[in-house]
């Protein structure tokens, strides 16, 4: 933590366990779609590339061509938002250690912000239910920046935020998006060994250091 002036949080897989709420709002979606749902296994696999790639993914999942998806892609979007909203925070849980690390994030003075790939309008509530809005003096979602991670743009943007440096600015993940975007952006990364990483061993993402929980942090 020597030198490090701030640090940005990412949120699924990384604070809080959304599975559930995934699981919930896009079973519901597929359903509305008359498509086949899609156990939990395969949904960890494929979140944390944003809500788009998530639709897409479980649409192309149950059998559809890629034409097919994306022809249905408004119309699942739109009913999936309408769900995910409706649920969002209610199948999910906040990972043991996450408030005993961002309060000692806090406690060393250092500002906060979350930055995620889910949308802003359902990254905000979840914040807010599970009682971490406090600790962030900044939340952005993925469609808060022209880019998503992986990219390094909603790291950079997210450092001139908070005004520090990427060198100063600590990214705590739990994916290879978030690694990636770290080493590209010029940020060290801590990687969670406990969230999706689309089903690949997150040893293998860039890392400068991997944590069991965020209270290891302290």
């Amino acid at each position: 933590m020597q030198g490090i002036r701030a640090a940005i949080v990412d949120l699924d897989g990384t604070m809080v366990d959304t599975l559930g709420d995934f699981d919930a709002a896009l079973n519901a979606m597929l359903k509305d779609l008359g498509r086949p749902t899609v156990a939990r296994a395969d949904i960890e696999h494929m979140v944390g590339k944003g809500s788009a790639h998530l639709i897409r993914s479980a649409l192309l999942h149950g059998g559809l061509s890629s034409d097919g998806a994306a022809a249905l892609q408004p119309e699942a979007w739109t009913r999936y938002q309408a769900h995910y909203l409706d649920i969002n925070g209610q199948h999910s849980a906040v990972y043991p250690g996450v408030v005993e690390g961002l309060s000692a994030l806090r406690a060393r003075g250092l500002p906060l912000a979350c930055l995620t790939n889910k949308p802003l309008s359902f990254a905000r509530p979840l914040l807010q239910a599970k009682g971490l809005d406090g600790f962030f003096a900044h939340v952005f979602g993925g469609d808060s920046f022209e880019r998503t991670k992986p990219d390094p743009l909603p790291l950079l943007k997210t450092c001139d935020a908070l005004g520090t440096a990427p060198a100063q600015t600590l990214m705590v993940g739990d994916s290879q998006n978030d690694g990636l975007a770290a080493r590209a952006a010029g940020c060290p990364v801590v990687l969670v060994t406990y969230g999706y990483n689309h089903g690949d061993p997150i040893a293998e993402a860039p890392h400068d250091r991997l944590i069991g929980s965020l209270s290891e942090l302290a």
